[in-house]
């Protein structure tokens, strides 16, 4: 089945000019700031690997502009045109500089007395050094002395190895800023849980959408991640407290940790001899994640506005620039206070009313549908639901404080989706009866009906064409009225795999860099969640592992189809001993032959070989909207 895409039906085309007739469409301050201080743009942003392979297209969204087709949200076509400007911009003359539209983050510079502090260098090395590239084009061959990463996510730390090396940040050339727990908090998101993650990117990116007006036109943040090598060099110096004050090329930077907000490990930065504000990801020109769709762990909501009000009282009285590593900057202190007090106002809200309508015993599911903003917060652009949304943020802030489960006993207890699929076809009758009655609900607009009820279907009788063809239409057409970026792309990447057949990931969260970097410890707990239990019950493997450079040795031990490691001495001799540098322990546990990673191995090779054996490696092609 390879159908599609098809043309945007009736309702979606109201519900598009009811939104052209309601928000603020003759407001342009967005357009004028974000093409202020424009330098110079790339004759040609498209950037390829050492391979010739493309990581980085930001033409293919050249159709981006002008009035928006019926098969895009006008919002987030608005949107999209604003994110998909791309070149070099003077932020503060002679001071910050960004380059936008080279991924799905800025590259932030500031101008020391020797040379350039990068700040939240992208997500790969090569766009991170084209990024480099077009601002000493025109800024001159300044050094890279400092990096900031503001916060554990790969798009602010993946190019690190496109703007300075790990030789000059060994030498003591270039520091590396970042929060505490930075790496702790990377590993336990990117690495643990990391294979899932990867795969539902795909669907919120839109990866292998086409680009164009009826497929990928952005995700709201920015256009899309780029593809290319996901590097990593460990902070030289972390910020472990709020207030703290380092002296940065003759620089000085005041820093502001925000910890379980956007990111875990999270901070702003202030610049008070130039009075100029870095916000990280706090608050930019959308209404953010406190649950992102690829999966993560829940955001504090509570404590972002905390955050955004503290930064206001640090640094509110005297900003007159605020950027970000997403989006464009603002100018102008009148304008950063109510910025950011709408931005602490939108988190707030959220929260304060979740609560207290969870506490009135309504669902989170019951909560999304009754909650509306403010008009102050509906009308700003800025707080409009183009990455996070109402809809899954509410549900994000009651899923921290109740859970999954809603308190309804009915649903304590449910079927597997195939299990559910089977029944509910039975009930309403067979699959025809259901298809029959979905396609009148299609005709309605009823999208959302369609799409859960026929999705039974699907999950009752994958090989059923009319089903998937029906899902299918459903799931583009609220992709074409979705004002979130990612939800489009979500449903569009639905319909594409139901037509098409699965995708799988086209991106990895476990990069070699990243890997390279794990303590012993992370490198051990990332391979117990990857054992097979069952499999491994009856067994009983004594592993020690020696790491000489270290002068340590770990007793690794399986039992009862767990993977325990401590590094207190063993009172029981070892089944097996490996002997492996500290920085090749990551691959002398993975490889076939552990000795083909540099790895001695003493005593019974074959327990080693039955640790392998067990373990189960994530599926990266697993489906999504099929069973």
């Amino acid at each position: 089945m390879t159908q599609g895409p098809r043309n945007p039906i009736e309702s979606v085309v109201s519900s598009h000019q009811k939104l052209l007739d309601e928000l603020p469409f003759d407001d342009t301050t967005d357009f004028e700031d974000a093409k202020r201080g424009l330098i110079a743009t790339a004759d040609s942003c498209v950037i390829r690997n050492e391979d010739g392979g493309v990581v980085w297209d930001n033409d293919s969204y050249a159709f981006v502009s002008g009035q928006a087709p019926e098969s895009v949200n006008p919002s987030l076509w608005r949107q999209s045109t604003l994110t998909s400007m791309q070149g070099l911009y003077e932020v503060i003359p002679d001071l910050v500089y960004q380059v936008r539209g080279f991924d799905a983050s800025n590259l932030t510079l500031i101008e020391g007395d020797q040379g350039v502090i990068a700040v939240d260098p992208l997500v790969s090395a090569e766009t991170a050094a084209a990024a480099l590239d077009l601002y000493r084009e025109h800024r001159g061959q300044r050094p890279v002395t400092a990096v900031i990463y503001t916060h554990c996510h790969a798009d602010h730390y993946g190019g690190v190895k496109g703007v300075t090396t790990q030789e000059d940040v060994d030498a003591g050339r270039c520091a590396v800023f970042a929060p505490e727990k930075f790496v702790e908090h990377l590993v336990t998101e990117w690495v643990y849980a990391g294979g899932a993650m990867a795969r539902r990117i795909s669907y919120m990116y839109g990866t292998v959408l086409d680009r164009g007006p009826q497929g990928q036109v952005g995700v709201g943040l920015g256009q899309t991640n780029s593809t290319g090598a996901i590097t990593l060099i460990n902070p030289t110096i972390e910020i472990t407290e709020t207030g703290q004050e380092h002296t940065v090329d003759g620089l000085r930077i005041v820093f502001q940790l925000a910890p379980g907000t956007e990111a875990p490990a999270e901070m702003h930065f202030y610049l008070p001899d130039h009075q100029a504000l870095c916000v990280a990801e706090n608050a930019t020109h959308t209404q953010h994640n406190l649950l992102t769709l690829r999966g993560a762990e829940v955001r504090d909501a509570h404590a972002w506005a905390h955050y955004v009000q503290e930064m206001i009282d640090m640094f509110g009285r005297t900003a007159e620039t605020i950027f970000s590593p997403h989006h464009w900057p603002m100018w102008g202190n009148e304008r950063i206070v109510e910025f950011l007090s709408l931005q602490r106002d939108l988190y707030a809200y959220m929260h304060d009313q979740t609560l207290r309508l969870l506490n009135k015993g309504y669902t989170g599911i019951e909560i999304a549908e009754m909650m509306t903003l403010p008009p102050a917060l509906e009308k700003a652009w800025h707080t409009r639901g183009y990455y996070g949304s109402v809809s899954h943020n509410v549900k994000a802030i009651y899923q921290r404080y109740m859970g999954w489960f809603d308190g309804n006993p009915a649903h304590l207890w449910q079927h597997p989706p195939e299990e559910q699929g089977k029944r509910y076809v039975e009930y309403m009758g067979g699959s025809a009866a259901v298809l029959e009655r979905a396609r009148k609900s299609f005709d309605d607009g009823d999208l959302r009906w369609v799409a859960e009820v026929v999705s039974h279907v699907v999950f009752a009788e994958p090989d059923n064409t009319e089903a998937k063809e029906l899902l299918a239409d459903a799931l583009e057409q609220l992709g074409y009225g979705a004002e979130n970026g990612t939800w489009r792309n979500i449903y569009l990447a639905g319909a594409y795999e139901l037509r098409r057949g699965n995708f799988g990931t086209p991106v990895s969260s476990r990069s070699a860099d990243t890997l390279a970097q794990l303590t012993p410890p992370q490198i051990f707990d990332a391979l117990a969640v990857q054992i097979d239990g069952p499999r491994s019950w009856d067994d009983v493997i004594k592993l020690d592992v020696v790491l000489p450079d270290a002068d340590t040795t770990y007793r690794v031990l399986l039992r009862n189809g767990v993977l325990t490691h401590t590094a207190a001495p063993a009172s029981t001799p070892a089944d097996v001993t490996i002997t492996v540098p500290a920085n090749r322990l990551f691959a002398a546990l993975t490889a076939a032959d552990p000795t083909d990673a540099g790895a001695q191995i003493s005593g019974d090779g074959s327990a080693l070989a039955r640790l392998a054996g067990y373990i189960d490696a994530p599926d990266p092609d697993f489906e999504i909207v099929m069973p």
